[in-house]
């Protein structure tokens, strides 16, 4: 019986490799392993629409295509462990430790969220990852409670705004100077912290937090510099970290989730390893005119999905073919108050060069950033959604395609 490819992460990822598969013809047998019950859903609502309104995971549920019906979902499971040189992965959860073998293999097990090393319990500070989280924090969000926010992200941002337009009372904790600063730097950063504190949201930033206080539940939260704010409600949302920890012990770079090349494949002792590709939030790879990148964007595995699936089949059967440059263009966005910010290619390249292009930042505006060529290498778009395609375009057009990016697939062994 032909060994199935594994697919580990059943969420957007997960999905969209299992459709290219089919769209790229195989035909042969898929599993996708996933550790939540749900299949694939869609994750932006969590911190907006389903947060404030409550969860209706039905709702969330992407819609499958009759392409990927013959497709095996082995949800509520994980895959705790990988032998790459024995083609295996080992399961727990209902399959009580099966190993199961592949002739192909995905990694798209995406992100977690990252904890803070305090001694307050973790069920007293919630993390908004899964259908899961939202749900339970959208019931400690009642009119009236007094709620921490710890991390002035997009996720601790648009929490907050949430939070705020519920009746909470919302404290934002970050040891940045600004929120959103580290992305998209300190002029929309700055618009960021005015929309906010407009509405009610008080800041305490370059400020780190060092304990959690309460009894049955947190109390205060206690600032570095001792200030103690109220706290009924705390949201941790200080970043992620790659779920690899079950491809330990094959000799791969994961020290800031899975190192690849062009292709997707990833890298051991410098040579790609064919018969496996990582894509979604825990794949590290280059990006030509962009650098070597690990994106944690909503369409990222849409726009790599294609690539990922090809490289797959091509090292599966040894004889990869040539295709056209791999340029993918990292876009995303967050919804402030109402108002979209969208970003499109790599505005963290240029903060030493961030222009309005057009537009006022208090209302709607193009922000452009500049890399030391003086080349646009990002744009963030605070509402002018028309010129959405117009800035896509130029970012594109002054795009370098360095002649030895990878414009076919290794056959390295």
């Amino acid at each position: 019986m032909t060994a199935p490819i594994v697919v580990v992460g059943a969420g957007l990822a997960g999905l969209r490799a299992a459709e290219q598969l089919r769209a790229a013809g195989d035909t042969g047998p898929v599993v996708v392993v996933g550790r939540e019950v749900h299949p694939p859903y869609n994750r932006p609502p969590l911190t907006k629409d389903a947060l404030k309104n409550g969860v209706d995971a039905a709702a969330l549920h992407y819609r499958q295509r009759a392409s990927t019906a013959d497709v095996t979902w082995r949800l509520g499971e994980s895959v705790v462990a990988a032998d790459l040189d024995a083609h295996t992965v080992t399961l727990e959860g209902v399959s009580g430790g099966e190993v199961l073998a592949y002739r192909g293999l995905v990694v798209a097990t995406g992100v977690g969220t990252r904890r803070l090393p305090l001694d307050a319990p973790l069920e007293w500070r919630y993390g908004i990852r899964t259908i899961d989280d939202a749900a339970a924090l959208h019931e400690a969000l009642q009119p009236g409670r007094r709620v921490v926010v710890l991390g002035a992200g997009f996720v601790g941002t648009e929490v907050a705004a949430t939070a705020t337009q519920l009746g909470c009372e919302v404290d934002v904790v970050d040891l940045l100077p600004l929120p959103l600063v580290r992305a998209l730097g300190p002029v929309v950063g700055a618009e960021t912290q005015r929309r906010h504190e407009e509405r009610g949201v008080r800041f305490h930033l370059g400020r780190s937090v060092t304990a959690v206080h309460g009894t049955e539940g947190p109390e205060r939260v206690e600032l570095d510099d001792g200030t103690a704010l109220d706290a009924d409600v705390v949201v941790e949302a200080v970043g992620s970290l790659p779920h690899v920890e079950w491809l330990a012990g094959n000799g791969l770079d994961l020290a800031n989730g899975v190192a690849c090349d062009g292709a997707l494949h990833p890298l051991r002792d410098g040579e790609p390893v064919l018969d496996v590709v990582a894509l979604g939030d825990v794949a590290r790879f280059p990006v030509p005119g962009f650098g070597t990148v690990r994106i944690e964007h909503w369409n990222w595995p849409t726009e790599i999905a294609a690539h990922a699936a090809r490289s797959l089949l091509a090292g599966i059967a040894g004889d990869p073919e040539p295709e056209a440059p791999f340029l993918p263009m990292p876009t995303f966005w967050t919804d402030q108050w109402g108002v979209r910010f969208q970003s499109l290619g790599m505005p963290h390249l240029g903060l030493a060069d961030v222009r309005v292009l057009e537009g006022d930042i208090t209302a709607e505006c193009a922000v452009g950033y500049h890399d030391e060529t003086g080349r646009l290498v990002g744009v963030v778009l605070i509402g002018l959604t028309r010129e959405l395609l117009t800035y896509r375009t130029r970012i594109a057009t002054e795009r370098p395609t360095p002649t030895d990016a990878p414009t076919t697939l290794s056959t390295a062994r």
